[in-house]
């Protein structure tokens, strides 16, 4: 969920985010760092199985295939607990799968599947909000005495007024009907046994250590140390988060804990005093979004000097909550390609939101009134046939509103996995060749970084290594031809071009304008 702090200032805009082969690989899924490739799906805008238009369980476990030819390794859902909103943030249920996308046992059937494929299953989590119809809730408004009384935050003695999510009554979803939600009292030892128990059963549901059906990472949406800068729900990190990442480490120590930090900057006190093992790359991704050099070289750096060693900042281009990439760089295929080459060259743990490697487009909707709908165009059915409407398609939002109306994805747009894939020119090939020179070299998961040509040019030049194993990233992000300045030990390297056919390449070549060159030792 974005963290809405723009609207926290001014409630004038409303983010709900809230708010090859591909064959069958059977084995367990890897768990070191730095070899994770994240992709990132909204289920419910996926693959539809059953003929309702709503993306579901069934219909990701049968495009499992898909992701594991793709390059995926971790599989990042968002929630899928029953809610009033479509993006299944501010539950109703905590315990329980929203019928739209299945049932417990269509999920613990995608569990095992992802597993047989290698793949691991981050599940994102935001419950310190509920949505009315929860019966927290629902059973103790204006009933101070009864059970769930003590689990919200409440404005008077009689329990009438709950503690609203940014001092909202009420929320208008897409479908025009409005909700309230309101915020849990974390603080209180009673809820936050209900919560360690809560992600006790996602990370082991057997119970017994195992692991087994049990997901590999939870997402937490939204992080606070002190929730929404209320002041009333302080010091959360060492009172709520830490003691529950202790007790979940002591059933699953492989556990990953990708934390959304609140204020979308760099992540080092979420990763320091919030214990979590992964923060997202916020600034780096702003900078990418405007292929410039020099704050691309600048947010790397401080993006290294403030991730603590052995944690791991998460670097994306999109994800539910921002416009797509191909829409923020103007439709520019050039400058998608080199933003995609940056991406999956820099150290850390990328993340794929789904349709990117199709270049799918979106932006957040403009003069329109508040609502979730506002973010549909950035969530969009993924384009798996040439045909929006055919079967499969998840196009739960179709409709006679604006996001319909002027909706990003066209049939025969060009823009889908059927026209795309035998393409060699295409976005998803380009996806395709990048992912598989990650997985391939060593030096791109886990090598040392170094920034070269730190000069005023408009070159981008990354250099990656694993021992003697190397790969060269150069990047012109100018608008002329430029000659990278590099030193004469490396332009004298015997470099072969690993985006076109091995043939020997001179590292100080010019390149044109957007053009992306991979260089790479044997």
């Amino acid at each position: 969920m974005r963290i809405l702090k723009i609207l926290a200032a001014c409630l004038t805009v409303v983010l709900f985010a809230a708010c090859a082969t591909s064959g069958k690989v059977a084995m367990a899924p890897s768990s070191s760092p730095g070899h994770e490739i994240f992709y990132h799906i909204m289920p419910r805008s996926f693959r539809d199985s059953n003929g309702d238009r709503i993306g579901d369980l069934k219909g990701l476990t049968e495009k499992l295939d898909y992701l594991h030819g793709l390059g995926i390794t971790s599989i990042l859902l968002t929630p899928l607990q029953p809610s009033p909103y479509y993006h299944n943030y501010f539950a109703t249920e905590f315990k329980a799968i929203d019928p739209a996308y299945g049932t417990m046992d269509d999920y613990f059937a995608f569990v095992r599947a992802a597993h047989a494929h290698g793949l691991k299953i981050y599940l994102d989590q935001e419950f310190q909000y509920v949505a009315e119809g929860h019966p927290w809730w629902e059973e103790s408004k204006c009933k101070p005495d009864t059970p769930w009384a003590g689990y919200l935050l409440w404005r008077d003695k009689q329990h009438c007024v709950a503690e609203y999510f940014l001092d909202k009554p009420k929320w208008k979803g897409y479908d025009g009907r409005d909700y309230g939600i309101a915020m849990v009292d974390l603080k209180q030892p009673e809820v936050q046994r209900y919560f360690r128990n809560l992600m006790l059963f996602w990370i082991d549901p057997r119970g017994d250590g195992s692991g087994v059906d049990g997901v590999d990472g939870l997402r937490i949406d939204h992080m606070m140390d002190d929730l929404d800068d209320k002041g009333i729900e302080k010091h959360l990190f060492a009172d709520f988060w830490t003691p529950m990442f202790r007790e979940l480490k002591a059933r699953r120590p492989n556990l990953r804990i990708l934390a959304e930090q609140a204020d979308w900057g760099y992540g080092d006190d979420w990763l320091k005093r919030g214990h979590a093992d992964l923060v997202f790359a916020f600034p780096l991704r702003a900078a990418l979004s405007k292929l410039d050099k020099r704050e691309i070289v600048n947010a790397i750096r401080t993006t290294e000097a403030k991730t603590p060693r052995g944690k791991r900042q998460v670097i994306f281009l999109e994800n539910h909550d921002v416009d797509r990439y191909m829409s923020v760089v103007g439709d520019d295929p050039a400058r998608a390609r080199a933003g995609a080459a940056i991406l999956l060259a820099l150290r850390g743990e990328p993340l794929i939101y789904y349709g990117q490697e199709l270049g799918m487009r979106g932006r957040e909707l403009k003069n329109i009134e508040i609502s979730d709908g506002i973010q549909i165009p950035v969530r969009e059915a993924f384009r798996w046939r040439a045909d929006l409407e055919a079967p499969g398609s998840a196009i739960w939002y179709r409709g006679g509103e604006r996001w319909w109306g002027e909706r990003y994805n066209r049939s025969h747009d060009g823009v889908s996995l059927e026209e795309e894939e035998g393409k060699a020119d295409s976005i998803y090939y380009w996806y395709r060749k990048l992912l598989a020179l990650r997985r391939d070299r060593a030096e791109l998961r886990a090598g040392s970084q170094r920034i070269l040509c730190d000069d005023r040019s408009s070159l981008l030049c990354i250099l990656r290594s694993d021992g003697v194993r190397q790969t060269l990233l150069i990047v012109n992000l100018g608008q002329t031809e430029a000659r990278p300045g590099l030193d004469a030990a490396i332009a004298r390297t015997g470099w072969v071009d690993l985006l076109d056919g091995e043939a020997i390449v001179p590292a100080d070549a010019p390149l044109r304008p957007m053009q992306v060159r991979l260089l790479g030792t044997r």
